[in-house]
């Protein structure tokens, strides 16, 4: 069997946060390979979408002024000149400058999960990631959150992934400092790789699994 049929027989495990035993990650899920190249391109392609592509500066044809030769060709003793909005004078258009433009990269659907799946996998394999019990939160209680995560004894930056319907949950881990709270479907690559540890609610497993 090759190293990633092992990879993927083998059923990943988590703790549960705030509570004794662990629990099961779908190897589906968890044991995917990591591909370097292939998390590379969609974490810039996620990046790049951020960008808004407006910055702007105006060519020496579009600055006003500028219409009439300042003077006669020949017989000043000055360099001859067409323009007071040459790009080196002051208050001349920019030359080479930015214009409006797009930075989206696309990225195949099936790579783009591909990768999410390896992002994760990668947490499964360094015991950087946990699950939480959503439900367990009947009200928003801060410090159960922080109690949880200091009993797994969590790296920082923290990734908390729930269920929308989660919101007592959400709640309770916003108001931590270096922990962010996403939606387990609004979560991409970047926000993956960029978390020390991982936190799944049991909700948002199965949404992962099924997705």
């Amino acid at each position: 069997m090759s190293p990633q049929a092992k990879a993927r027989a083998a059923a990943p495990k988590a703790p549960k946060l705030g509570a004794q035993g662990n629990v099961d990650l779908p190897a589906e899920i968890f044991g995917e390979p990591f591909h370097e190249a292939l998390v590379y391109e969609a974490a810039r392609a996620e990046q790049l979408a951020l960008r808004r592509g407006t910055a702007a500066s105006k060519t020496r044809g579009e600055v006003r002024g500028g219409g009439a030769k300042p003077w006669r060709q020949k017989g000043t003793g000055r360099a001859r000149i067409g323009s007071s909005r040459a790009p080196h004078w002051t208050g001349g258009g920019a030359a080479f400058g930015p214009s409006p433009r797009g930075y989206t990269v696309k990225v195949n659907r099936k790579a783009r999960r591909r990768a999410f799946r390896a992002a994760l996998s990668l947490h499964a394999e360094r015991d950087s990631i946990a699950v939480v019990d959503g439900g367990s939160f009947d009200e928003p209680s801060t410090r159960k959150a922080v109690d949880a995560l200091d009993g797994w004894d969590s790296q920082r930056p923290v990734l908390v992934l729930l269920d929308p319907e989660e919101d007592a949950c959400a709640r309770s881990f916003r108001n931590i400092d270096r922990v962010s709270v996403l939606p387990a479907s609004e979560a991409g690559v970047v926000d993956v790789i960029g978390a020390a540890s991982v936190v799944v609610s049991s909700a948002a497993l199965e949404g992962l699994t099924q997705s």
